[in-house]
């Protein structure tokens, strides 16, 4: 679970993220320092067609490939239309504002300030995950699909 002491940020875009602007945003992002905990949200991009007439069929899309985040590569599984932060504290937010000034240049964006990500498991991450699960991923992961990507920084 992530503990209620650490701030959290949400940056909502006007539009849905190319790739690229998602990995210019993150690098700048992550450079700032201070982030624990990032989530992608967006809707999902299935590597088959998942319906119709093309059913099974590989989803021709250049929006699902790898992006180059810290060093890492990172599968996009989502076409990315917000993300979710969790920072150190509360300073980082200034940094957090500019970098994102810097990385979305095409279209407008806000940063909200709140609680985004789970703090307590539900009936249904019992069910999921079952009463041995790590407590730190619940809401950060599905189970069945690729799972947690870890970026190191470089503290």
């Amino acid at each position: 679970m992530t503990d209620a002491i650490y701030p959290q940020v949400r940056i909502v875009s006007e539009r849905l993220m190319n790739p690229e602007t998602v990995e210019r945003v993150m690098n700048l992002i992550i450079a700032t320092g201070g982030v624990r905990r990032v989530i992608l949200n967006g809707p999902r991009l299935p590597a088959t067609v998942p319906y119709g007439p093309a059913k099974g069929l590989p989803n021709p899309t250049e929006l699902r490939r790898k992006i180059r985040v810290a060093g890492q590569d990172v599968q996009l599984e989502v076409h990315v239309g917000n993300i979710v932060l969790e920072l150190e504290s509360k300073d980082y937010i200034p940094a957090i504002r500019d970098a994102c000034g810097k990385g979305i240049t095409n279209y407008s964006w806000y940063l909200q300030e709140g609680r985004f990500m789970k703090t307590e498991p539900s009936l249904v991450d019992y069910a999921k995950y079952g009463p041995n699960a790590d407590k730190s991923i619940i809401g950060l992961t599905e189970p069945g699909k690729s799972g947690l990507v870890i970026l190191q920084g470089n503290k």
